[in-house]
């Protein structure tokens, strides 16, 4: 029997690709339901009511599960968190979970996995043939610390729910990743004004072009990496221009080598003065920000847009291989080095790979528990390369910025892959 941690996007399909090949498991999840983050009833969430999917539709879901034509191009998070629950109910998954349940604590014992979990106050300790861990990358806020003490309100964006608590405020948006616009086109319609601190540039990204999803144009011209990071960083110039034609700082990386911004308001709202772009910040005190460009204004909230950590509280880091780095050293950013039955899934991310990119890691994890189990060759060559070349990175020639949010950032296509050329090894082996 095997353990999954979490019933969002990628706990389900690793739960389903496990239920595929016929491996016993039993999944847990704090939340009372389905969806993960995207269930904003979920009281762990970190949705906010106006959220929608940054991909599209097509570029996004499971291929054996398609969205419905009724939902939007870039849904809602409503349509999401529905559309989980309607795959969980399709596969049968409901029945595998034990929901409302925390996992405490997974602790090595012998050749297997001792866990610990609480329902309801009572907790429950049992043994594991192996682990997968699916809790998800979006969940504790990474909280800068400010140069000084600010005495307004200081919120972070997974704190955010609706516009209405920026009703006639002066306010502070420290970052510019999606949510952080997303949250600034929201509060220009309710706050005194909305000025963003920016530090870093950003390729912006329109949601639709000529009509169709951004993210579903082209692809089928495989061009050189460096060539096509010039022809669309072009093409993203003549399409939207520069971001310091809104005030904001320009990029000193290429195309790709950080995740873009994909939103198609807030380049509005800065050319209609509803946003104000502002430095880094220099000091805070009182109510006052001096930022680096020697601008000084007074705002009632700052709002941290800065992002996520990852955070697995409940193993040693240590058996996750993850030492003075910001993400665990693995294999594919799944298999561990030190254990052939500890996996992390969904600790990946890259620009168009989806769920169903997603789901392939799955079903090369469940592969592999299946080829161990028969005691197939296919297990062992694989077993000799997660031991040997865990610490490579397929980023596919890009230089990523060293930043935490990318210290798992890879490559889709060579990512992809890598896990479906293990996809048919193992196939073949079974």
């Amino acid at each position: 029997m095997y353990a999954v941690i979490g019933a969002g996007p990628m706990g389900l399909a690793t739960a389903r690709n496990l239920q595929k090949y016929d491996i016993p498991f039993v999944g847990f999840d704090l939340n009372t339901d389905v969806g993960g983050l995207w269930d904003i009833d979920n009281p762990h969430s970190t949705m906010y009511e106006s959220a929608h999917l940054i991909s599209s539709k097509k570029m996004t879901e499971f291929r054996e599960f398609p969205m419905s034509e009724d939902v939007a191009t870039y849904p809602h998070h409503s349509q999401m968190k529905r559309y989980f629950q309607d795959y969980a109910k399709h596969f049968g998954l409901y029945e595998h979970y034990e929901f409302s349940t925390r996992v405490v604590n997974v602790v090595r014992d012998g050749d297997e996995w001792r866990v610990t979990t609480e329902t309801g106050g009572e907790q429950q300790c049992r043994r594991f043939a192996g682990v997968l861990i699916a809790n998800g990358t979006l969940h504790k806020p990474n909280v800068a610390d400010l140069p000084g003490s600010f005495d307004g309100e200081l919120m972070h964006s997974s704190e955010y729910r609706k516009a209405s608590v920026f009703e006639g405020k002066r306010m502070l948006i420290v970052g510019c990743g999606n949510s952080a616009c997303d949250i600034a086109v929201d509060a220009v319609h309710r706050a005194a004004s909305v000025d963003i601190s920016v530090r870093r540039g950003y390729y912006f990204l329109p949601k639709f072009i000529g009509g169709k999803a951004s993210d579903s144009i082209g692809g089928k011209l495989k061009l050189p990496r460096g060539l096509k990071q010039r022809v669309d960083a072009r093409l993203i110039r003549l399409l939207v221009g520069r971001p310091s034609d809104y005030g904001l700082p320009d990029p000193d990386y290429k195309m790709y080598e950080s995740h873009p911004v994909v939103n198609s308001l807030v380049l509005h709202h800065l050319g209609h003065g509803d946003i104000t772009p502002q430095t880094d910040i220099a000091s805070v005190e009182g109510d006052t920000v001096t930022f680096t460009s020697g601008q000084i204004r007074q705002y009632d909230l700052i709002l941290m847009g800065t992002g996520y950590k990852l955070d697995y509280p409940f193993i040693d880091p240590a058996e996750l291989n993850w030492q003075n780095s910001d993400a665990p050293q693995l294999y594919l950013n799944v298999f561990s080095p030190k254990h052939d039955n500890l996996f992390m899934m969904g600790m990946v991310e890259a620009a168009g790979l989806g769920w169903e990119g997603r789901n392939e890691q799955a079903e090369m994890v469940a592969l592999y528990i299946r080829a161990r189990q028969r005691g197939d060759a296919s297990a062992d060559a694989l077993a000799s390369k997660i031991r040997s070349e865990a610490e490579q990175t397929l980023d596919g020639g890009f230089d990523y910025l060293k930043l935490a949010r990318m210290a798992y950032y890879v490559h889709k296509d060579s990512y992809r892959n890598a896990v479906n050329t293990h996809i048919a090894e193992l196939s073949r082996g079974a």
